[in-house]
């Protein structure tokens, strides 16, 4: 029996240590400490489990009691604890026993200790908030990243859970190799006090480390010896105010403020722009010959082009027919745009004779817009409103599941205080309610209030399109590029869309549901591309369905990369065979405005006539004209197109990477930035200018994403790899004590994908007093 008299008004804390030579499982020593409140035994040598039930021994054990609580009285008081020793075994056993007081066992805020532990001898200590700390940081770090070692965070409640078979059964906990962080609020803990815990673990495959082959026999001694890990914890209030609250208030004021002053810069320049429209409308409108000068015929594309190319090609005066068939005399009123069902959304060609016409005009060498925005226009205004509508039905059906699994995953987070679910900044985490990292969420409020200030100057255009077109204005019947906005729709919606899957997949960031932060910015991007094909090309896009049932496949092919994408080949052969192909299928159709078909089901399955077609047309324009392509700007975009798919290709084949989200998104990104860099040079080249406006659009997109693209590489976490791995990558705060780089990278993202989207709602504004067969297709 040891008696303790306690003199200071600090809690006290004994650690008992036991010391056995003897190995023989059979016959163990049994130490049993019996105190006032509570029992706690183990048994020399210990055993602990590891992965395959693989055994584990030491001989050396130190435990921690639980320690009392100091009382009011002045007089000292005494603490009798009783440790009880017994074996069955038929010898004597040699062991040692040292019971001692602990100095420090009470952390205190703002203040360094180091200590060492091993998983026979796990250390725990007390922490206590003081009046003015309401949440405060456990910062652990260590040189070493094995052993693998845990942290936990439990209530003062005996016994303490400190073995590595016990200590996930209370509290919150993660596994840690150099660096761990636990945010702890004193809301949680009644008593206002708590113990922070420290157990190291026999194996370290939880950590990521490898599995000894073989321990066992006269090396139980020398392993126990390499178990011991140095650890220095540190704790500090999780934000440095004297009003926590008002630090959550400042941060969400900043969010919100920052992204009000987009829509006060958009009420300006739109007030501006109404005040140029009256001065213009004041003094008079340009005549139509004023905008025709500013293509003419020499057009530098057009004037290359030798005579006698013409696969299928007319001249330009044979052109006029096109010209005629978009004149106001064939056009249906414009008043008359109805929702009439009966009008299907398939080719709606409006004359019998444009299937045979069309495959003269779109194999021209030379094409101008009026060539290829022959159908009617109320017709293929609803055939891009389906894009729209189709959005909204697929973010409804998508967004409903992913709120609720990821409300799951945090109350699973939450109920079992396994950290280690989800792969936060642990040193900038600041949780809300039931959330453990509110920060990361509302950073994302910029996507959402970005992509509705874009609905709204998307639909202040199409107001103003309506009322020109209702009063039939020449300039907007048959000038500059046709006003269609249902694309546009579509991605401002995608944007908003973004940003609430963006806020999901942060509410428990792992490496199951990152597919929910990518889906919408594939859509995206995917969306770019048609805008932009659509902008010269109104009548030959690709339909809403044949689009979304494209965005469906490549997320199909996401989920699939997530659960075969590790370390199947068989999977990476698959995907970049459909890779090749789909690219090689697509440049195609580009390549011949959409008129290389091969009617397997307008021909007899013995007719082989589809196939000397086929070959007669790859020897036409691969060997009999290999010196100089029909089309020779489309052929430039798209090898280059092609090499930069098959490098992504060969890429994935040979290294195989585990972010397979990411992967696909990077090869959406390079070949939108590649059609968007091809369009403006081809626009520069045909002596079409850039407006300020979508020139500071241009220039804003360029050095924003350059800005957000450094805060997302600043790499803060990885499910690659495993948690404890992942911490080491953690950082502080950097903006506002409140935000990380993450977050950082959320704001920017957000202001750039606004940016980019109003470059291509803008990039034509040049040719709005421009007669669209002087507007050249490329």
């Amino acid at each position: 029996a040891f008696s303790l008299c306690s003199l200071s008004p600090q809690v006290d804390a004994v650690r008992v240590y036991v010391n056995s030579s003897s190995e023989n499982l059979q016959y163990p020593v049994l130490f049993v400490v019996r105190q006032q409140k509570g029992v706690l035994s183990w048994q020399v040598p210990l055993i602990f489990r590891g992965l395959y039930q693989r055994k584990n021994n030491y001989q050396e054990v130190s435990r921690t009691l639980c320690p009392s609580e100091p009382t009011p009285e002045t007089r000292p008081s005494d603490q009798i604890i009783f440790v009880d020793v017994a074996s069955m075994a038929p010898f004597n056993i040699a062991y040692e026993l040292l019971v001692t007081r602990l100095e420090n066992f009470q952390l205190e805020t703002n203040k360094a200790f180091n200590f060492t532990a091993s998983p026979s001898q796990p250390q725990y200590f007390l922490y206590k908030f003081p009046q003015d700390v309401d949440s405060v940081i456990i910062n652990v770090v260590s040189d070493a990243a094995y052993p693998c070692s845990v942290v936990s965070v439990q209530d003062i409640v005996c016994p303490v859970y400190d073995l590595d078979h016990n200590v996930e059964f209370n509290g919150v906990y993660q596994s840690m190799t150099k660096r761990a962080a636990i945010t702890v609020q004193r809301k949680d803990f009644p008593g206002e006090q708590f113990f922070v815990v420290f157990v190291i673990k026999p194996e370290d495959y939880a950590c990521g480390g490898s599995v000894p082959s073989s321990i066992h026999g006269n090396v139980n001694r020398t392993w126990n010896l390499q178990r011991t890990k140095n650890l220095q914890v540190t704790i500090v209030p999780s934000i440095k105010s004297q009003m926590p609250a008002s630090v959550y208030v400042q941060a969400m004021f900043f969010s919100f403020l920052s992204f009000l002053s987009f829509y006060l810069g958009s009420v300006v320049v739109a007030f501006v722009h109404y005040i140029r429209v009256q001065r213009k409308a004041s003094a008079g409108r340009l005549s139509p010959e004023h905008g025709s000068g500013m293509m003419t015929s020499s057009h530098p594309i057009s004037a290359s082009t030798p005579e006698g190319s013409s696969y299928g090609a007319i001249d330009e005066s044979s052109s006029s027919g096109g010209r005629q068939l978009s004149s106001p005399e064939r056009r249906p009123p414009p008043g008359s745009d109805t929702d009439s069902s009966v009008e299907e959304e398939s080719d709606f060609d409006t004359m019998p004779e444009i299937e045979s016409d069309k495959n003269i005009i779109r194999t021209k060498v030379f094409l101008y817009l009026s060539d290829l925005s022959r159908k009617d226009r109320r017709i293929v205004s609803k055939k891009y409103k389906i894009y729209f509508w189709n959005i909204i039905t697929i973010a409804v059906f998508y967004a409903l599941p992913v709120i609720q699994l990821v409300i799951t995953y945090q109350t699973v987070v939450n109920v079992t205080g396994n950290q280690d679910i989800c792969y936060y900044n642990f040193l900038c985490a600041h949780p809300l309610g039931v959330l453990s990292a509110f920060n990361n969420i509302l950073s994302n409020v910029g996507h959402m209030m970005l992509g509705f200030l874009f609905l709204l100057i998307v639909l202040r255009r199409d107001i103003l399109h309506r009322r020109a077109m209702e009063m039939k204005d020449i300039y907007t019947l048959d000038y500059g590029i046709p006003k269609h906005f249902g694309l546009f729709y579509a991605m401002g919606i995608a944007l908003m869309m973004e940003g609430v899957l963006s806020a999901c997949y942060h509410v428990c960031p792992n490496y199951s549901n990152f597919q929910f932060d990518t889906s919408f910015m594939y859509m995206i991007a995917g969306l770019c591309m048609l805008k932009l094909y659509q902008t010269r090309h109104p009548d030959i896009n690709a339909s809403a369905y044949s689009a979304y049932a494209s965005f469906a496949v490549v997320i199909s092919l996401a989920v699939l990369g997530v659960v075969f994408g590790k370390n199947d080949v068989w999977f990476w052969v698959i995907f970049s065979l459909i890779h090749v192909l789909a690219s090689l299928a697509l440049s195609t159709q580009i390549y011949y405005m959409g008129r290389f078909k091969i009617g397997f089901l307008s021909f007899p399955l013995t007719d082989t006539g589809i196939f000397r077609r086929a070959v007669m047309v790859l020897y036409t324009d691969c060997i009999q004209q290999c010196s100089r392509p029909m089309y020779m700007d489309r052929m430039v975009l798209l090898i280059v197109g092609n090499l930069v798919n098959w490098s992504f290709a060969i890429f994935g084949l040979v290294y195989r990477p585990r972010d397979f989200a990411s992967y696909i998104l990077g090869i959406f990104i390079c070949n939108l930035l590649l059609y968007l860099a091809f369009y403006i040079i081809m626009k520069l080249r045909s002596s079409e200018k850039l407006l300020p406006i979508p020139m500071f659009c241009i220039v804003a997109t360029a050095v924003v994403w350059a800005a957000a693209l450094y805060f997302f590489f600043q790499t803060l976490s990885s499910w690659e790899e495993t948690p404890a791995e992942s911490r080491e990558k953690n950082r502080p705060c950097i903006l506002l004590g409140f935000f990380d780089d993450h977050d950082v990278w959320h704001f920017l993202s957000a202001a750039a994908l606004f940016f980019s989207f109003l470059v291509l709602l803008t990039l034509d504004d040049d040719l709005d007093m421009v007669r669209r067969d002087k507007i050249p297709v490329f």
